[in-house]
């Protein structure tokens, strides 16, 4: 006799049904595991013999073979330890097979019984409710399957409880329904002092979903400006905040099931590796760039970072995902961010001001700038100079317009731009294909004119010529303007900066 579970093993953000299956056959005393499991799975054996001398049951004296199935998906994680005890316990006759077979099991087992949590929770409550099974999981990760409404949920203690309510001696109570999570405020743009180009850039970049570079010296804001951005973002849609959060189950940071219609903020160190910024590792997890999706990527002292890593966002930044190749599985991540970048104009960061640069400007400058290639600079739509701030302008008065005042505009251009995309899979100006901008971004006679003039004058690309029609659809959209006039076309060139000549 075979005792079979069900389970899912996770590839990215999607979950593969796994099949765990039991026998015990007469032989000399074993515990073998098969169907490509790693380290963490092969160490199951120990932790579920541990559960079950807990609980005050032995192993069969037989031998134990448990095979998950397909064979050739490989295994990855703790959470197979609860799918592997039950199908055991199903073999050694504890639990009738039948008790299980409608629903799903992931789980990690600790050496006393207890259930504890494990990453990719809800994907498989999700997965289960695809198929029409029911879930087994631990008790602390309860609220978050519950965002799989319409299937029967069993969030255990521990595994003898779990054997109880499914036995039907004792009943567990039903989790508790997920929670959205308070939005946190953070800091607001009444606090920024001066910088009024850099403020209507960060508003462009914000009603278009558009890449923003800001260029100054220390201390000019840079920082501040980025963090003012999730401020001024649209909230998360029901479906993108779903979305959002199985990328934290995966990573295993979504708490106590609560889910946000905050958008993402990231902000990574610029020591981060290349593994860390766009996922992978023995165990694959996403990185920065799929935590940050449908959100802001931000990358502070942008030339400090190690060129591959910064080359390696180009492909995401393009293709709005990520793929990490191995020699068994390729996992593919959703990396559609939108990033913001902060640079100095050279390693001082006074380049300019006579009294403060080194003795190497204005060579610095470029040596600095180089750091960062042609074609990452290609796809980002805003270049912003940012100024150093002076007394006088600290000493003025906060700014007239707070974050909730340029929200509003910056809803309004979404609420035109969702409108105008409804039925297609883009979101937002930043991913108007070629077809979208001949028909809603092409300006008139006018505005034609300069901008191929000034496409021969600044030697655009054509991703470059594309990404100023973007921007100047997102400057007439926050305008109320029905069409793209030259006025527009001209604030978006204003934008476009020309990289340094060697």
């Amino acid at each position: 006799m075979v005792a079979l579970v069900r389970t899912v093993a996770y590839l990215g953000l999607e979950a593969r049904a796994v099949e765990v299956q039991c026998q015990l056959a007469p032989g000399l005393p074993g515990f073998t595991l098969v169907g490509l499991p790693d380290k963490a799975v092969n160490e199951s054996r120990q932790r579920v013999q541990a559960a079950l001398t807990a609980m005050g049951l032995a192993l069969p004296p037989k031998r134990i073979t448990i095979n998950m199935s397909p064979a050739d998906l490989p295994k990855e994680g703790s959470h197979y330890d609860l799918p592997i005890a039950l199908a055991l316990l199903a073999a050694m006759g504890v639990l009738d097979a039948e008790q299980a077979s409608d629903f799903l099991a992931v789980g990690e087992l600790s050496l006393d019984g207890r259930i504890v949590g494990s990453p990719g929770v809800l994907l498989a409550a999700l997965h289960a409710s695809e198929h029409e099974l029911g879930l087994i999981c631990p008790a602390a990760q309860g609220s978050e399957a519950s965002w799989a409404a319409g299937i029967p949920i069993v969030a255990a203690p521990d595994l003898a409880s779990l054997l109880a309510h499914l036995k039907g001696t004792q009943a567990l109570s039903p989790p508790s329904p997920g929670q959205s999570a308070a939005t946190i405020p953070g800091p607001d743009l009444r606090q920024v002092k001066g910088q009024e180009t850099a403020r209507r850039a960060l508003e462009i970049a914000a009603a278009g979903g558009h890449n923003l570079l800001m260029i100054g010296p220390p201390g000019a804001g840079k920082s501040l400006m980025a963090s003012c951005l999730p401020g001024i973002l649209p909230e998360l849609t029901p479906a993108e905040a779903l979305e959002v959060s199985m990328i934290a189950s995966v990573a295993g940071t979504l708490e106590g099931g609560r889910i946000s219609r905050a958008r993402p903020f990231r902000s990574p160190h610029h020591s981060a590796s290349m593994a860390a910024m766009t996922g992978g590792g023995l165990r694959v997890r996403p990185g920065e760039v799929s935590m940050a999706h449908l959100g802001v990527l931000f990358l502070d002292e942008l030339p400090e970072f190690q060129r591959g890593v910064l080359d390696s966002l180009r492909q995401p930044l393009e293709t709005g995902e990520v793929t990490v190749a191995r020699a068994n599985a390729h996992v593919t991540f959703p990396a559609r961010v939108q990033l913001i970048a902060a640079m100095n104009p050279c390693r001082c960061g006074h380049l300019g001001d006579a009294g403060l640069a080194c003795s190497r400007a204005p060579r610095c400058a470029g040596d600095y700038q180089s750091k960062v290639s042609g074609p990452l600079l290609d796809r980002i739509d805003l270049h912003v100079e940012v100024e150093a701030v002076c007394a006088f302008d600290l000493a003025l008065p906060s700014a007239a317009e707070s974050s909730a005042q340029v929200a509003a505009r910056v809803n309004a251009a979404r609420r035109v731009q969702t409108e105008r995309l409804h039925g297609s899979r883009m979101r937002s100006n930043a991913d108007l294909d070629g077809e979208s901008l001949d028909r809603f971004a092409t300006p008139d006679g006018e505005g034609m004119k300069l901008l191929i003039r000034a496409a021969e004058a600044m030697n655009l690309t054509a991703r470059g010529y594309t990404r100023i029609r973007r921007v100047a659809r997102t400057i007439a959209d926050l305008a109320g303007a029905q069409s793209v006039s030259r006025a527009h076309v001209a604030e978006a060139l204003s934008y476009r900066r020309q990289p340094p000549r060697a």
